[in-house]
């Protein structure tokens, strides 16, 4: 009689042989699913906020990658990091033990601002980077500069795809 396997919590997008090695070597396996938000909620909402808020839901064909790529290096983390305010929570605990999340105006800076007022920040940046060379970088355009740098490089970049694929079929 033989046996039907059942796939369980994601098994069935584990790589059995690398999980061997990984378990010879004793590193710790862990794995995540694929569209289940609850495994890496950071990834997953970012995805949605950022990436597909500026690139979309359609499917940009892997030959695209190196494109797709430099359009997020040059344009859309410069700007996300340096120019798109965002919320930070403050986590509020009551008598009885429970957190709850605040999202106060005050709170509102971009990811570089956040950066800076963490204690000891300058011990995160890469090897050569200052927090004077980044300032430095973030005033040469405005915050609307950038979004509207963006939003041409976005456009450029999304005809150059059309002109493609148009010349591809």
């Amino acid at each position: 009689m033989a046996m039907i396997g059942i796939a369980v919590n994601g098994s069935e997008y584990v790589n059995r042989t690398v999980a061997a090695l990984l378990e010879k070597l004793r590193i710790e396996f862990t794995k995540s699913r694929p569209r289940c938000s609850n495994d890496n909620a950071l990834a997953e909402s970012k995805n949605a906020s950022v990436v597909r808020k500026h690139l979309g839901y359609a499917h940009i064909p892997q030959y695209h990658a190196a494109q797709v790529n430099r359009f997020c290096l040059e344009y859309l983390n410069p700007y996300v990091n340096f120019h798109r305010p965002c919320f930070f929570p403050e986590t509020i605990t009551d008598a009885k033990g429970k957190e709850r999340k605040r999202y106060r105006y005050e709170q509102m800076m971009t990811p570089y601002e956040k950066l800076k007022t963490l204690p000891k920040a300058a011990q995160y940046l890469k090897r050569g980077n200052t927090f004077k060379k980044m300032d430095d970088r973030v005033k040469k355009v405005s915050d609307n500069e950038s979004a509207d740098q963006l939003n041409k490089a976005r456009s450029a970049f999304f005809n150059t795809i059309n002109k493609q694929s148009r010349n591809v079929a």
